[in-house]
């Protein structure tokens, strides 16, 4: 009797704490949704600053839905690489990455990461006072390499491959530019042996680039300095037909 009698208090409490719940989601749906599409405009505006602080406070909302909440990740994605903020960027990529790996735009997602990865590898430092950075390590320009080679392979067909082999085109040589510049540094420490490895490695990775081109004569004369003549004068004959 007891339970009867205080059943109908336990039932009203319940669902004055479901409609509180359910009215604070509609309260705070509204505004969201309004916060989101003023961060697009933002977005196509250049605003790319204060999007990321909307962006990042809708990121903590734990009352956003799991569609707006993939686009916010999308978005927070493009607003850091468009602001400089390219290490951000790249951590906010992996845990999409991590999180949503067949989404829809995912070759989008693999796309923006090669894109980051080159702008880390590019200074701009380097850049704004014309610096050679040829010989700087490629760390970045390696990833960015291998971020287009998996978006190809797994995309093929993605509106992003074609661009994606340009991009490779570029890495190449940047990567072949640094082998060249390595052996450039055996050859003058006398380092004949090493230099003809690198060299061979460049002609196996990078057979279609300048640097590798530029890089057969300092082979043959690594082949004569070591008086390894045969090989040398077969390095001769491929200077010879590229006219080097």
């Amino acid at each position: 009797m007891i339970f009867i009698k205080w059943l109908p208090v336990s039932i009203i409490l319940i669902l004055s704490l479901i409609g509180c719940s359910f009215s604070q989601n509609l309260i705070f749906e509204k505004p969201s949704l309004n916060i989101y599409n003023t961060i697009k405009k933002k977005l196509k505006n250049g605003h790319f600053r204060n999007a990321i602080i909307q962006l990042k406070a809708l990121q903590n909302n734990q009352y956003i839905f799991e569609p707006y909440s993939q686009q916010i990740q999308l978005y927070l994605i493009y607003a850091y690489y468009k602001s400089g903020h390219f290490l951000l960027a790249k951590t906010s990529i992996d845990q999409f990455i991590r999180l949503y790996p067949t989404h829809q735009n995912i070759d989008y997602v693999m796309y923006m990461r090669g894109l980051i990865d080159m702008k880390l590898d590019s200074n701009i430092f380097y850049r704004i006072f014309n610096i050679d950075c040829s010989d700087r390590d490629p760390q970045y320009a390696n990833s960015a390499f291998y971020d287009f080679i998996k978006l190809i392979n797994q995309f093929p067909k993605s509106k992003y491959s074609a661009n994606s082999k340009k991009k490779l085109m570029y890495l190449k040589e940047r990567l072949a530019q640094y082998e060249l510049s390595v052996a450039k540094y055996y050859l003058k420490h006398d380092a004949y042996v090493a230099v003809i490895n690198r060299i061979e490695e460049m002609l196996k990775k990078y057979p279609d680039t300048k640097a590798t081109r530029h890089a057969l004569p300092l082979m043959e004369h690594a082949y004569r300095q070591l008086q390894l003549n045969s090989q040398a004068e077969k390095v001769a004959k491929i200077i010879a037909v590229n006219n080097l």
